[in-house]
């Protein structure tokens, strides 16, 4: 964000404090979407991120440049935050491994905050067996971050090479409507036969309130980020506007220049939401459908063990193809950001390639914490699945 151009953080991140703990070697920071606000990271303030399989193609977001930098090989693993799908939507484009652990399980201290009641940071890596391992690294409670969770970690790679017969598996309807491409629907559906192959049960649940997810989701998401981005006004750092007569101006002339235009829309739809008049109208109600939400995945894991689903509804898509209609590109999160919503943890990989030769993602979703089943049934699919997805074309480089 130009807002924050020049600005040096005083401190790490508490992940980043435990990566250099475990021997982690940092190569840099990567490009996203301003403030992790966007699906594409056409939205940054710099220039943009290609997609390894098509350098035509969008690599997703907000964490693109994070799941482009593992899947065109110049980095083994990185780090993300997802929101309401930044993580799994980039890594199911970029055909490599996200994962959105549970609110609470990885510690948030030293992330710029979106939408605190929904933000979670996660793991980019090339397969299952890294994402363990690098949740074994992230995990656990920190005194910094009053929002993390005082539950003991396990080792994730016990899980690892476990069968899957026996175990439950989810199908909610919900997801798998007209709105899913026939292509994304074959993949994941190829998938779903590959895990009955192993002996896991399919069973059909409901979700019934996953339409509502993105209206609700855009609701709470920028209500939080109007609170959140009032901060920065150009008093103690970041831009300043040079050009100021008065305080007033200042602050007026600061956002204007600081904030893209994706971020001033969050912002003046958040402040809306949350003004006299309209407050119990639109965030009061919109907490009240996430209760539903929430709700609707509890009844859901009493007759199963993890949900499968699309991770999106297409693969990558041309740079400029939804830039101009933000409803389009908001439609991205469809399959997304119920998870968090529901604060539960979902991981995405890939499940194949499409006739253009563009990756698909599944998303496997679990209980609150239970990132170890998750772990399993992906590792279980990934050994099994009968096929490489190889280096993208960018990668070979």
């Amino acid at each position: 964000s130009k807002i924050l151009k020049g600005f040096e953080s005083p401190y790490n991140a508490t992940v980043v404090n435990k990566m250099n703990d475990a021997g982690a070697v940092m190569l840099g920071k990567l490009n996203m979407d301003e403030f992790a606000m966007g699906s594409s990271t056409e939205n940054s303030s710099v220039q943009k991120t290609a997609n390894p399989w098509d350098l035509n193609c969008v690599p997703g977001g907000s964490s693109g440049g994070a799941a482009a930098s593992v899947s065109a090989n110049t980095a083994v693993i990185s780090i993300g935050s997802d929101t309401g799908g930044s993580i799994r939507q980039p890594a199911a484009f970029c055909g490599c491994v996200g994962l959105k652990p549970t609110y609470g399980r990885v510690s948030r201290y030293g992330l710029v905050a979106f939408a605190s009641s929904l933000d979670q940071i996660g793991p980019f890596t090339k397969d299952i067996e890294d994402s363990a391992l690098m949740m074994n690294v992230l995990s656990g409670r920190d005194e910094y971050d009053a929002t993390s969770a005082d539950i003991p970690v396990p080792d994730y790679r016990d899980t690892l090479g476990q069968d899957v017969a026996g175990l439950k598996i989810g199908l909610p309807k919900e997801y798998f409507t007209d709105a899913l491409g026939d292509e994304m629907r074959s993949k994941v559906e190829a998938a779903v036969e590959v895990l009955k192959g192993q002996g896991a049960t399919i069973v059909d649940v409901e979700l019934p309130h996953t339409d509502y997810g993105i209206a609700v989701y855009y609701i709470i998401a920028t209500a939080e980020a109007s609170a959140n981005l009032a901060r920065f006004d150009g008093v103690r750092y970041g831009h300043r506007s040079a050009d100021a007569k008065d305080v007033k101006e200042m602050y007026t002339l600061t956002k204007s220049e600081g904030f893209g235009p994706e971020v001033q829309r969050r912002i003046m739809l958040g402040t809306y939401v949350l003004s006299s008049g309209y407050y119990d109208a639109y965030y009061l109600k919109a907490q009240k459908v996430r209760a539903l939400i929430r709700r609707d995945f509890d009844r859901a894991f009493e007759k199963c063990d993890v949900i499968v689903t699309p991770t999106t509804p297409s693969a990558a898509f041309e740079f400029g193809a939804k830039s101009q209609d933000p409803l389009e590109m908001y439609l991205n999160d469809i399959y997304t950001s119920t998870v968090n919503l529901a604060g539960v943890p979902a991981i995405s990989m890939p499940c194949g390639l499409t006739d253009a030769k563009l990756p698909a993602g599944l998303q496997i979703i679990g209980k609150p914490f239970a990132e170890a089943e998750i772990f399993r049934v992906a590792h279980a699919y990934e050994q099994n699945r009968g096929f490489d997805m190889g280096i993208a074309p960018a990668g070979k480089v």
